[in-house]
């Protein structure tokens, strides 16, 4: 038995336009097959193990993101531990072990990343029997994957002597190599790719922790201790966690500890760190193409062509990544998909829209998608899940108009409250308390149309939100 613990806290940068900040690439699905999300899908993969329900650590602002994919799933957590900011992974399992081992038992962890792509789970799985063993002997392991290619993107293991059932002692860990470099460790046959997989147990991974990043443990242990739980999620104190080391664990604990281990993985494993990973897990057509969504591709070779929102023609392309979104659209030569990143830091300096987020917006009640705006005006289309409801607010800079397409809603405006179904509407002025709830079986489906001189989601007062969003 051991218990999982899923690392969804990352950016996802590089695959922009699809992955934003609000809705990063570990709760989308990149890998052309129709079952389900990257974290979903992780999770998936356990099936046929022996394990405890898992743990995640993500960022706070993606809680509902991640409690609405587990939902979906029909997947169940052990516990959600919420990060207000990103430190690394040294600090993130450092949070995760300590929360394990809170009740006084010490379960081995199986210590995932939620974007990673394994085209062969069944070797997974294998993998992971032989890890728990050494993992329950008291050592730190490591996955490593076989290399395919003299890869520069990866760091790389070197593994030193075998060890009994499996695995061996690990001599070094090296950076990303130069091509040179990359080429000489694919043919010595010695070292495999660095995963950011691990599997130990908890107590022998604080007791490293203790010994090599006490100042980060130390940190960690605080912000535990003044967290904030509710019936879903574990909020972690910010200012303490603030203290930690932005730091890895390979860099805190494996490069250090006398007792690590690697287990080789052959599994067809992708971190899907850039678009040009994503072209590599295919599926290709006879010209190496992967195409998704309405794609009309002449003339075209070696591309990764999506359109999400409508028709996208190439003619005469070659090694092209051309990403179609509603906002935005991408087009980069393949072999330089990890530039990505710097659309991205321009975005983000220039503070806008489409760095943080698409025009739908997923919401714990539901979401609500962009349809038009202006200077003066905004109009959305909002969508609330069957029992749920928006909190009771206010705005002091729009009014708005809600037209209800189908479903039933229950609407609060001041002391009034109605019940609208298909065709009728409502008005809210500027200033009035209300709110919206789905008292039905079925979505709630209208169109609100926003008129006033600033109409940014900061301009909302929240008195009552079941979803604990009241400001502090």
């Amino acid at each position: 038995m051991f218990t999982p613990v899923i690392l969804a806290g990352g950016n996802g940068s590089r695959l922009w336009p699809l992955s934003r900040q609000s809705f990063p690439k570990q709760f989308l699905a990149l890998d052309g097959q129709d079952q389900g999300t990257m974290f979903q899908r992780t999770l998936a993969r356990l099936q046929g193990l022996e394990h405890s329900p898992a743990m995640v650590v993500s960022n706070e602002n993606h809680r509902f993101i991640v409690a609405e994919q587990l939902r979906v799933a029909k997947m169940t957590s052990r516990r959600i531990i919420l990060e207000p900011l990103a430190r690394n992974t040294a600090p993130a399992i450092a949070l995760a072990a300590l929360e394990a081992t809170a009740d006084g038992s010490d379960p081995i962890l199986l210590v995932l990343a939620a974007d990673h792509h394994i085209d062969n789970e069944d070797s997974f799985r294998e993998a992971v029997s032989v890890a728990q063993v050494h993992a329950a002997a008291g050592r730190l392991v490591t996955f490593g994957i076989t290399p395919t290619h003299a890869e520069t993107g990866f760091g790389y293991i070197q593994c030193g002597a075998a060890v009994e059932q499996g695995g061996f002692d690990i001599a070094a860990f090296k950076e990303k190599p130069s091509q040179v470099l990359a080429e000489e460790y694919l043919s010595s046959g010695v070292y495999l790719w660095n995963s950011g997989m691990f599997m130990f147990r908890a107590s022998v991974f604080l007791a490293e922790m203790q010994q090599y990043r006490p100042d980060i443990l130390a940190a960690c242990r605080v912000a535990l201790e003044h967290a904030q739980a509710d019936s879903h999620f574990l909020h972690v104190q910010a200012e303490q966690f603030a203290l930690c080391a932005d730091e890895s664990v390979d860099y805190a604990v494996m490069e250090h500890t006398n007792a690590g281990l690697v287990v080789p993985l052959d599994a067809g494993w992708n971190d899907l760190g850039s678009w040009s990973a994503i072209w590599d897990v295919g599926p290709h057509d006879a010209n190496a193409n992967r195409l998704e969504g309405d794609v009309i591709a002449i003339d075209t070779r070696n591309c990764l062509v999506q359109s999400h929102h409508r028709l996208v023609a190439t003619v005469g392309l070659e090694d092209l990544i051309v990403i179609e979104t509603k906002d935005a659209v991408l087009v980069a030569n393949k072999h330089d998909s990890q530039q990505v990143k710097d659309v991205v830091k321009r975005l983000q300096a220039e503070e806008r829209e489409e760095f943080v987020s698409h025009p739908l917006v997923n919401r714990p009640w539901g979401h609500y998608d962009t349809v038009d705006k202006g200077e003066r005006y905004q109009v959305k289309r909002i969508s609330v899940l069957p029992g749920e409801c928006l909190s009771l607010q206010l705005h002091y800079h729009r009014a708005e108009h809600w037209i209800v397409v189908s479903g039933t809603a229950k609407v609060i405006c001041g002391d009034k409250e109605l019940i609208l179904s298909e065709n009728q509407s409502t008005y809210i002025p500027l200033g009035v308390k209300h709110s919206l709830a789905n008292p039905g079986k079925v979505p709630l489906e209208l169109i609100e149309v926003q008129s006033g001189v600033y109409l940014g989601e900061d301009d909302i007062v929240r008195f009552e939100d079941r979803y604990g969003r009241l400001a502090k």
